[in-house]
């Protein structure tokens, strides 16, 4: 029944989207005007950096002393490459540095790893009014968090609920197609992957289907209309034959001059193996993050909470709650993509009868973000 649920909204989707729709944010790899066939590659950077206060819960150090544990961080620092071929050929790589936190011989060392690595084939030349249509094969964005990251925009203060709960991946291995449609009403992404994520290779021959479609259904109305979006994304998987791993993603974001504001539900199904019974699980999350100048200069705010039930069918609600208040200045730039922020944030989590005990969870931090 869920799934006829999932297919039905999506069916609606696409008779909304598809004769009219298209507009939003994607991360380009390399990207050229149109007929430039000048061969061109840019190198960027983008570094996480954080100062942690870890409230609760408390630790016990080697001393046996009860303490708040404090660190400096560098949780994340890519390096992109991305360059073109041609107008129509163009890539992007990016290494990513991350901390290892499970590897006995490794632990705590910054670890090499590959995020993104594709080739891109645009195809403006041949659709017409249809823009930024491509396909891309490789380890590329999946297409739900590229896209929400470019409302939501604090990434470096931790991810996307999506992300963080919903157990999806911000990058796989797979091969994608990506449209957008005429009149600025909305966008389609839609691909095939490996479904294990960019940090884990492909275990068997289960492959994940993919599926996000957004309406702006009114983008030449007042200011308050035209930052009006509506997304569905869908993710129809196999952990192994049988065994199904879903992820069903309605989304409602509103951009403004002076705020961006957002709203999700998400809804899952995990089943390790065809003869374990499945566990639904389900969650929403709001965000809003006022503007006090101009969004990307000066001060902003974010105010986010998230929820999330990792079973749906238990008795007693196993419930997990983020509350995320933060401060943040963002610093002028001259022009270009270029940015840096710096953010004094507060983040608590707390637990409704969790399985196995977990308590409170209260931290400090600064968050810092260089993007070039």
């Amino acid at each position: 029944m869920r799934l006829r649920r999932w297919t039905l909204g999506l069916a609606v989707l696409a008779g909304v989207v598809l004769p009219a729709v298209a507009w939003a944010q994607v991360t380009p790899a390399g990207g050229t005007a149109a007929g430039d066939d000048t061969q061109v590659i840019r190198v960027g950077a983008v570094i996480f950096y954080d100062f942690t206060y870890q409230k609760l819960p408390k630790i016990t150090d080697a001393a046996n002393n009860s303490v708040s544990p404090t660190s400096f961080n560098v949780a994340r620092a890519y390096i992109n490459i991305t360059g073109n071929i041609s107008h129509v050929v163009s890539f992007r790589i990016t290494p990513d540095l991350v901390r290892d936190t499970t590897n006995v011989a490794t632990v705590g060392s910054l670890l090499y790893r590959l995020k993104y690595g594709y080739a891109q084939f645009a195809l403006d030349d041949w659709t017409g009014n249809w823009r930024q249509t491509y396909v891309r094969l490789g380890i590329q964005q999946t297409p739900f968090i590229d896209y929400q990251e470019s409302v939501y925009r604090y990434r470096f203060q931790g991810t996307v609920f999506a992300e963080r709960d919903g157990g999806l991946s911000s990058s796989d291995a797979g091969a994608t197609f990506h449209t957008n449609l005429p009149n600025l009403y909305g966008d389609v992404h839609v691909g095939i992957y490996n479904g294990e994520g960019y940090n884990r290779a492909e275990p068997n021959n289960q492959k994940a289907f993919m599926i996000r479609g957004t309406v702006r259904p009114f983008p030449t109305g007042n200011a308050l209309a035209r930052g009006f979006r509506g997304t569905l994304f869908y993710i129809g998987d196999h952990v192994v034959k049988n065994a199904v791993r879903n992820r069903f993603i309605g989304s409602v974001a509103l951009e403004q001059r002076h705020y961006n504001a957002n709203f999700d539900y998400l809804s899952r199904t995990d089943q390790t193996l065809p003869t374990n019974p499945k566990v639904d699980s389900d969650g929403y999350s709001f965000f809003v993050t006022p503007f006090f100048k101009e969004k990307g200069n000066g001060p902003e705010a974010l105010i986010r909470f998230d929820s999330f039930r990792s079973d749906t069918t238990n008795f007693k609600e196993r419930r997990q709650n983020r509350f995320i208040i933060g401060a943040a200045y963002w610093f002028p730039h001259p022009g270009g993509n270029s940015t840096a922020a710096l953010m004094l944030d507060w983040e608590q989590v707390t637990f409704q009868h969790p399985t196995p005990t977990q308590v409170k969870q209260q931290r400090l931090f600064v968050h810092g973000l260089i993007n070039f």
